[in-house]
């Protein structure tokens, strides 16, 4: 990791958020700022608010997040570390409130969904929130024992609320993605294994992505993510998000970007950063 380990780190969402979590196992040294959207985090480090962005790219259960990837481009930012984290839900609720007693339960779309077999049985009401740790305050601030949150523990201790239940996400490997993200990019580091993350879009040629990819192929450079999407609400224009692993400077990774450059209209190197060592 990058010896950025003191000053302010943003993250988007309110104390408590799973991107909060994030920032402390990443970054447990830094001061935490809380941004309502992923483009303040965008602008509070671009700004200089913040030394260091933590942004949610993707879940294991959910998929990808969209807005971070057509937003990561544009942002003037480079990556610098990836973190994962596992996404334990818990159900939150007042102190002595009951299970028996919970009616209505606030939560992320996205986060009711990675809970449906724990939550379906108890029909309760779904009530859609902006943000988890949001949803945690809010019961907070109701103080009746019917309401309740899927959040974090964390979310649950920082609002002063009662853990019902632990660990009820569906999936056993439910774990979300971040990127730490800096105005400068930290192209020195060197580990086992390295990942580079890059936006390219092909020219207007016949087989312009095979022949763009086939580089990657031919010299042995493993390609982990390839997404597509679109540029400017326009179905003719496709952008292409990839992660490889290797550097640039590695003799491989270098020939392949080469060749790719033959084929595209643009490329924009986002980052080369360590991968995560539990990544696996």
């Amino acid at each position: 990791m990058t010896a950025t380990t003191s000053g302010v780190i943003a993250f988007q969402g309110e104390p408590g958020a799973y991107s909060h979590e994030a920032c402390r196992q990443a970054r447990p040294g830094m001061e935490v700022l809380p941004c309502a959207t992923f483009e303040e985090v965008v602008e509070a480090t671009r700004s200089g608010r913040a030394d260091l962005g933590m942004l949610a790219v993707e879940n294991s259960t959910y998929g990808r997040v969209a807005d971070v990837h057509t937003l990561l481009p544009s942002s003037g930012l480079h990556i610098i570390d990836e973190a994962f984290v596992r996404v334990h839900i818990a159900l939150l609720a007042v102190k002595g409130a009951r299970l028996e007693q919970i009616r209505r339960v606030r939560a992320m779309s996205i986060l009711h969904g990675q809970c449906r077999g724990f939550a379906r049985p108890h029909g309760w009401e779904m009530l859609n929130v902006h943000d988890n740790a949001a949803g945690a305050r809010q019961v907070a601030e109701l103080g009746d024992p019917s309401e309740a949150a899927f959040a974090s523990a964390l979310a649950g201790e920082i609002n002063g609320l009662d853990v019902l239940a632990r660990e009820i996400e569906d999936q056993s490997n439910n774990t979300t993605r971040f990127l730490v993200m800096s105005r400068e990019p930290d192209h020195s580091r060197r580990a086992n294994r390295m990942l580079t993350t890059f936006t390219f879009r092909v020219r207007n040629i016949p087989a312009a992505l095979y022949k763009a990819l086939g580089g990657f192929a031919t010299n042995g450079v493993n390609m982990t993510k390839l997404e597509s999407y679109m540029v400017g609400g326009q179905f003719t224009a496709t952008e292409f998000y990839a992660d490889i692993e290797g550097h640039p400077d590695d003799a491989p990774v270098a020939r392949a970007l080469e060749e790719l450059h033959f084929f595209t209209s643009r490329l924009k190197i986002l980052g080369v950063y360590p991968a995560f060592p539990g990544r696996n």
